[in-house]
Parts: structure tokens; sequence; C-alpha cells
């Protein structure tokens, strides 16, 4: 293990061009769990009677908003998290002119809190919300004050997070974005995600470099593709290669 770590502190010191793409396994450190997790699928059906995939797509929304904000306002807000060690490692990263860009698939906005410039939100923001009716704009705060449906105070339509529902498409700005970073990375770090959720687990298919490491605590179908897979917590892993 000290030796695959040891390894790679030695590349990131050797590029220039990094690019980092994350999942939902950044966010756990922070004490943010899964959803998508065995437990917190099997808690969703226990309580609400449908799979968090089915009450997080755009019909389900539209059908019934009333359990969509029920659950999204219990399980997806997490305002007092604070960015871990993975996030503070990659936010250094950046300041040192290392890391190109942290494409993420989580919607919590811990990279910027650590202090990340470039970041990708693929799936989009909690922290950004608006009027399906005027448009008008509202962040997480004004969502957290309200009960039930969050509506608009000024039309009263309902206000929905700007993130990417289940059977909704992806921005094609930020994926054009996200591909062109990785196509022209030195090194791309993957971390924090079994790579299982298409059409973002894909990309890492436009590396081409020769440093594809895969950080994560269980197997993933590209471990056989990558230079370099360290099974373990990323936040240990990140702080010590970028001490």
């Amino acid at each position: 293990m000290q030796k695959n770590w040891d390894e790679l502190k030695k590349w990131i010191q050797q590029s220039h061009c990094i690019v980092f793409f994350g999942g939902a396994g950044v966010s756990t450190e922070s004490g943010i769990p899964d959803f998508r997790s065995e437990n917190g699928i099997f808690k969703t059906m226990n309580e609400y009677g449908f799979a968090p995939e089915t009450i997080l797509s755009h019909s389900f929304f539209l059908a019934r908003p009333d359990v969509f904000f029920q659950y999204y306002k219990k399980n997806l807000l997490y305002p007092h998290a604070m960015p871990n060690k993975a996030h503070k490692a990659l936010a250094k990263l950046e300041a040192e002119g290392k890391l190109k860009s942290v494409i993420t698939q989580n919607i919590d906005h811990l990279h910027q809190k650590a202090g990340s410039k470039n970041v990708l939100e693929l799936h989009g923001s909690l922290y950004r919300n608006y009027c399906m009716d005027c448009g008008k704009n509202f962040d997480l705060k004004y969502v957290l004050q309200t009960d039930g449906i969050t509506k608009c105070d000024c039309c009263g339509g309902t206000v929905r997070p700007d993130v990417v529902l289940y059977e909704e498409g992806l921005d094609q700005r930020v994926l054009a974005q996200a591909v062109d970073d990785i196509a022209n990375a030195d090194m791309l770090i993957v971390g924090g995600t079994s790579l299982n959720v298409y059409p973002a687990a894909g990309l890492i298919r436009y590396y081409r470099g020769g440093k594809l490491v895969l950080i994560n605590k269980s197997a993933t179908q590209y471990d056989k593709n990558a230079d370099m897979v360290i099974s373990h917590a990323i936040g240990e892993v990140l702080e010590y290669v970028t001490q």
C-alpha cells in the first residue's frame, strides 16, 4: 500500500495537467450518506415506498412534488457539512497549478467550500434553485426556510433545485467541457465512485494518457484498465500524496 501511495505522489509531482473525477464516496467522508447505497435504498423503500431513483426522477417530481420535497429536504440537504481531506487536497493541487479541474457527480458544493475554483458539476447543485414559472433564482437558505413544496415568493410557482433528475439530460456545456478536460489531461484521478452511473461514468473513456488512477474502497468495472488502483479511503490517500 505504502509503495502505491509513494508512486502516486511521484506521479502527481511530475504532472502539470491533472483532472479529478469524483462521486459520492468523496462526500461520505464529510458525513453525507450515499442515497444509492444498499442502506440508503432500504431506508427509502421502508419510509416512502419508492426507490430513491424513482423519487428523484423527473416524472415523479411532476406527479408527486409533495413526496419529492419531503424526501429531498430530509435526505439530500446537509448545509452544515464541511469539506474533508479529499476536498482540501484537491483545492491545494489547484492552487499549486497542477490540477486543471474537478469533475464531480456530487451536488453538495463541498469542493467550492474547500477553495476549488474550476469545478464542473455534472449533476448540478443544491445551492442553486429556480422558480419553474418566472425563473427567479433562490439560494439554499430560502429552501431550508420553507416547509413542504418550496414556492416562489414572487409568483407562487414551484421552486426546484438546479440538479439533474433521473430521466433528464446532463447540461451539454458542462459535459463538453468535462470531455475536453479529460481528453487533454496528463493524469486522471478517479475517486469515490463505483463508475456505475451513466453517462457520467463513460467520461473516463476519453482519457488517452498513461496515468489513470482509481481510488475507491470497492472494485469497479474499470479497474482492469487503470494504471494504478488504490482500495482505500480517498481522503487519507489524497492528503498523503499532496503533503
